[in-house]
């Protein structure tokens, strides 16, 4: 059942409003989120979430450690067994031989892993996989990176992520330190030659006209496991949303010409950037799952039909989606877009491909055994349990 109230505009200053409107760094607006509440649906389906963050990026941007997580998680309703994180260049080292500065994020997202695991906190296991941000741009001494990382977290190490993702035009392109051609260069291929005989897999962040470059890359190297992340990063801002039509057709393509390679992989999500111009974030309130479900439809057939269930996974991308929608929200629009298929696909689809391509245990694509709920009710208080060295 949804829930909407109108927005208090006593609550919502007009200073968040700009900013939430305006802001390409993930600004949460937590009074508009709670115009709109859903219950969750299927709450009894074991999910994965492959792809999420921890920050602290105050004052910013937004503090998210593992308490704001696991409240995200307690309030969605929905039934979170394990999650991987990804990169997002989170407590890197201060000190020291500026190539390892990267194997400070494993250490940091490894001790909250072992919190999740020690069962105090439920049933979750949260960071049972971890893709770290090594730069293959060094070539064939990111050997030496990768395995650093490894030897902190030889448990739950399973690859890396390298924001390749660049663009000519301002809109579209919001990290200033990729280049174009990256995927190319002779040093990153080097670097990217690591991965496989480490038994590594490379998340590709880039935004559909790239594609014809990691087709490149991947037929270079076809014994990489390949996972492209946020329904392949479709543009529809600057350029790209002159012709909607059009360029929904350029990602089709590629994204089918991809597919033929079994190597890659897919993740579904990243639904709450402002990267694909459909204008959620501009309404006065946000969006039901029904309508994110509704204009995500036409890219979630073409992904089921190119690459199928049994490799692709819904992610969460929080908190970067939390600038849109709440983490239940996120779920229940995967819901509704799986609700057509057959039990095994949807299994596939919320945490069996995850388990597979992540080689995660095999219990989190189940409903615990014991029946201990996700995330225990009576969380410790932020502060108690707060990773921020305060």
């Amino acid at each position: 059942m949804t829930g909407l109230q109108k927005p208090d505009r006593k609550q919502m200053s007009t200073h968040e409003s700009c900013r939430r409107r305006g802001d390409h760094g993930h600004y949460v607006d937590h009074a508009w989120l709670a115009q709109r509440t859903e219950d969750a649906l299927e709450p009894d389906i074991p999910i994965v979430d492959p792809h999420h963050h921890f920050w602290d990026r105050r004052p910013e941007n937004s503090l998210y450690l593992f308490p704001e997580f696991l409240e995200d998680i307690r309030s969605s309703g929905h039934q979170i067994r394990g999650t991987v994180f990804v990169d997002c260049t989170s407590m890197y080292r201060a000190e020291g031989d500026r190539r390892f500065a990267c194997v400070g994020e494993v250490e940091f997202v490894n001790g909250i892993a072992a919190m999740s695991a020690s069962g105090g906190y439920g049933a979750l296991r949260a960071g049972a996989g971890i893709v770290g941000g090594v730069d293959l741009m060094e070539g064939a001494q990111a050997g030496d990176v990768l395995r650093a990382c490894m030897d902190r977290a030889p448990e739950r190490f399973r690859g890396v992520r390298q924001l390749t993702a660049w663009d000519a035009h301002p809109d579209v392109n919001l990290l200033d330190f990729t280049t174009p051609l990256m995927l190319s260069d002779r040093k990153f291929r080097e670097g990217f030659a690591q991965l496989a005989p480490l038994g590594l897999s490379f998340d590709a962040f880039l935004y559909h006209p790239q594609m014809p470059e990691l087709i490149d890359l991947v037929d270079a190297f076809p014994d990489t496991t390949v996972i492209i992340n946020h329904f392949g990063a479709r543009a529809g801002l600057g350029p790209y949303a002159v012709d909607r039509d059009e360029t929904f057709h350029q990602w089709a393509m590629h994204m089918r010409e991809l597919a033929r390679r079994p190597n890659v992989n897919l993740k579904l999500g990243g639904i709450g950037m402002r990267l694909a111009g459909l204008g959620f974030h501009d309404r006065d309130e946000p969006p039901t799952s029904q309508e994110l479900a509704d204009a995500w439809r036409p890219a979630f057939e073409i992904c089921m039909e190119a690459f199928g269930p049994d490799r692709s996974m819904f992610e969460s991308n929080y908190p970067v989606d939390k600038s849109l929608c709440t983490y239940g929200m996120v779920w229940n629009t995967f819901k509704r877009l799986a609700g057509r298929l057959s039990v095994s696909e949807k299994a596939a689809l919320f945490a069996g491909t995850a388990v597979r391509i992540y080689r995660l245990p095999a219990e989190l694509a189940r409903q615990a055994s014991d029946g201990t709920p996700p995330v225990v009710a009576g969380l410790p208080s932020a502060n108690a349990c707060r990773l921020s060295g305060n």
